[in-house]
């Protein structure tokens, strides 16, 4: 989804003058909505809803993402309810496959459009570093490295690694990591996969 504040935030800087940029007037929500629209001319029809904002998108963007406790607590009130956990009770998958998906970007994108016979990928890279050996990673989310063996390899921190994974906002209200398992863009056994990925003892991440 797109974040109304941050198209408002570059409007605003955009049309303020040089004296001005520190106090950017209001920009009507009105025209970021036609902005938006005019800028996906040909999305897909089943693409196209992603850029309408959710209540949780919603509030975010109203507070700046800093909502007051009493919205931050409905967001993730909200958001915990979206989790959906594995039948067999088990958060940990195959972290080889888990590899694959967090080093996989597809998915959700219009270069992959029309759908194709490949399943999505989690693009864990990113935004976290995953081994030592890579070269090229995202510095927006924590690295990962050790993260199992930090935490000792614990079943309880294996399942907040899961929630984290389904739906961010549930613990971190207006995070900026996506809701991959609320949003449909995983299935459950690839986050278990994933999971496996950060806590097991063998995965290249605890190495």
């Amino acid at each position: 989804m797109i974040r109304t504040s941050t198209l408002l935030a570059a409007l605003a800087i955009a049309t303020a003058s040089p004296a001005l940029a520190q106090q950017a007037p209001a920009v009507d929500p009105a025209k970021v909505d036609a902005a938006v629209k005019a800028a996906f001319p040909g999305a897909p029809a089943d693409w196209a809803p992603r850029l309408t904002p959710d209540e949780t998108m919603k509030a975010c963007s109203a507070h700046n993402n800093l909502p007051p406790a009493p919205v931050a607590q409905a967001i993730t009130a909200r958001e915990k309810a979206t989790i959906e956990y594995p039948a067999d009770g088990n958060f940990i998958g195959d972290w080889k496959r888990g590899e694959q998906y967090a080093q996989s970007g597809f998915g959700l994108r219009f270069t992959d459009y029309p759908p194709r016979n490949r399943v999505n990928g989690g693009n864990c890279y990113a935004c976290h570093q995953l081994t030592k050996v890579e070269v090229s990673y995202g510095t927006i989310g924590p690295s990962l490295l050790k993260y199992g063996e930090i935490r000792k390899f614990a079943e309880a921190d294996a399942k907040l690694v899961y929630e984290k994974i389904y739906n961010a906002s549930a613990s971190f209200p207006c995070s900026l990591m996506p809701r991959l398992g609320a949003n449909k863009v995983l299935t459950i056994d690839q986050i278990k996969d994933i999971v496996a990925l950060v806590m097991s003892p063998d995965s290249p991440v605890n190495k």
